[in-house]
């Protein structure tokens, strides 16, 4: 019986994404024994690996679950909620709806279908400052709106969705009432890895163009980085087909190479988390024309 849906090559994230989740599970049992540096290390470990977790394995497996049988997809759902603490079902509405904004500029009514889209909070057109971005993001969360959005589309989805958020919760609860200093000493790494996923998230598309569909992400063609993070380095390529497999992005950039030059797709040379290190970042949020100056409007 065929348990992998689409490539066998899926079986790595489905491994990581467990081991993942049983390193959260060790750095809780370590804590009352291991010294302050390597709880230190462990803690800004976990940081890193949310950011690696949200923009690699969850975020492929939102677009294509990694396996055949419904509720073993679900019981993946349901343990990446653990280990990530939020639900992976509100991150899949919340994520298409970003393909359905690609990072979309304000309408007249200051609004976003992007709901992170980083000219959602911007000024004049521009993206937002990338501290703000980074640090206010995780809190701008709206889970009523989140909700209603899943429940309009899919009642059963959205609550499945509370489920996940109940479980998380209770999750984090019970951490409280087995070794409340850990959960003291570990929501800070938490909270950091995931300003970390808005890091990489904000320079997927900055300097991108809103305005076409080739350009509408930032790619990053680091070969370590897009072995480690399943291939999200592909990102303008992932925005310009969002359903193909994370095994094929380099196939379709191969393809389409040429037409993303004329367009002038942005490419940067370090990973998407060190993007602010590229020597061609543009100082405004403009689009870029082919040469990778800013177009001046």
């Amino acid at each position: 019986m065929k348990v992998l849906a689409h490539s066998k090559w899926d079986i790595v994230p489905l491994v990581c994404g467990i081991l993942h989740f049983f390193y959260v599970l060790v750095f809780f049992a370590v804590f009352p024994h291991a010294p302050w540096w390597l709880l230190v290390c462990m803690g800004l470990t976990y940081s890193v690996s949310i950011s690696w977790n949200i923009n690699g394995i969850s975020h492929n497996f939102l677009h294509n679950p990694f396996l055949t049988f419904r509720p073993l997809n679900r019981f993946f759902s349901i343990m990446e909620s653990l280990t990530l603490g939020f639900s992976q079902t509100f991150y899949k509405y919340v994520h298409h709806r970003h393909h359905m904004g690609n990072s979309d500029r304000p309408d007249e009514n200051g609004e976003t279908k992007d709901w992170l889209s980083i000219y959602r909070h911007g000024e004049h057109g521009e993206a937002e400052n990338v501290w703000s971005y980074i640090f206010l993001s995780y809190l701008r969360d709206d889970p009523k709106a989140i909700f209603a959005e899943i429940k309009r589309k899919n009642p059963s989805d959205a609550y499945w969705g509370v489920i996940e958020i109940a479980a998380f919760v209770c999750f984090y609860i019970l951490g409280f009432v087995l070794n409340w200093k850990f959960m003291l000493f570990f929501l800070p790494f938490y909270y950091l890895g995931h300003c970390l996923s808005y890091l990489n998230g904000y320079f997927l598309h900055y300097g991108g163009n809103p305005d076409k569909p080739i350009a509408w992400g930032v790619s990053s063609y680091h070969k370590l980085y897009n072995w480690l993070w399943f291939n999200n380095g592909y990102h303008a390529e992932h925005h310009f087909r969002p359903k193909l497999h994370w095994t094929k992005m380099k196939s379709l950039h191969q393809q389409i190479a040429e037409e993303q030059r004329r367009e002038g797709t942005r490419v940067i040379r370090p990973p998407h988390a060190l993007a602010f290190l590229d020597p061609s970042l543009p100082q405004k949020s403009r689009p870029l024309d082919i040469q990778g100056e800013v177009v001046r409007r």
